[in-house]
């Protein structure tokens, strides 16, 4: 099966299981999440393929990582995500994309993020549930991140780390590709 059919039957599967354990029905699961109950439905019958946002949007309002939402996995204690393992969610026709490296459940989700952004490429986020943190470290080039309309300007070896409940961009403006790694810190739902 190739991977982004795996990944598909993965979210299919893991939504309708999700929203079971919460006793969310359609409607209540598209009010949470802002998510059509039609889009949800196709998901949940792994007919679509959403974007990284209405995924986001979905875990969000289940109050899990998108890790846990792709492949529910509860293994040992410890997970080796091997070479190539990780899942990329979100790419341009230019070369830029993400790739979530490994997540987790325990006390709140927590994920790891691979990011590479060629020069004129971003992406924009809705916000997150309050709570919601995001630390970012870029490794090459200068990151413009954009919280709430505010650009701030990252070069390689700076850090950053921000509440993510408001409306947030990534974006490269320079002329070299930026490589970052992200962590994303998610309050345990309520």
């Amino acid at each position: 099966m190739a991977d982004l059919d795996h990944l598909t039957q993965s979210l299919a599967r893991n939504l309708k299981r999700w929203r079971g354990e919460r006793g969310y029905t359609l409607d209540s699961l598209a009010a949470r999440s802002g998510v059509s109950r039609g889009m949800i439905i196709q998901i949940e019958q792994a007919r679509t393929n959403p974007s990284v946002g209405i995924a986001v949007k979905l875990a969000d309002a289940l109050g899990v990582s998108i890790a846990t939402l792709l492949d529910r996995d509860h293994g040992p204690q410890v997970r080796v995500v091997p070479p190539g393992g990780a899942m990329r969610m979100w790419s341009t026709p230019a070369g830029s994309f993400n790739e979530l490296l490994v997540g987790t459940e325990l006390r709140g989700p927590l994920e790891l993020w691979s990011w590479w952004l060629e020069s004129g490429d971003g992406s924009s986020s809705d916000p997150h549930p309050d709570g919601t943190i995001e630390l970012i470290h870029v490794t090459a080039g200068v990151l413009t991140l954009v919280v709430d309309g505010e650009p701030h300007t990252v070069p390689a070896g700076a850090s950053v780390v921000f509440e993510a409940n408001a409306p947030h961009t990534y974006r490269n403006d320079g002329p070299e590709a930026v490589s970052l790694k992200m962590a994303v810190a998610v309050p345990p739902a309520r």
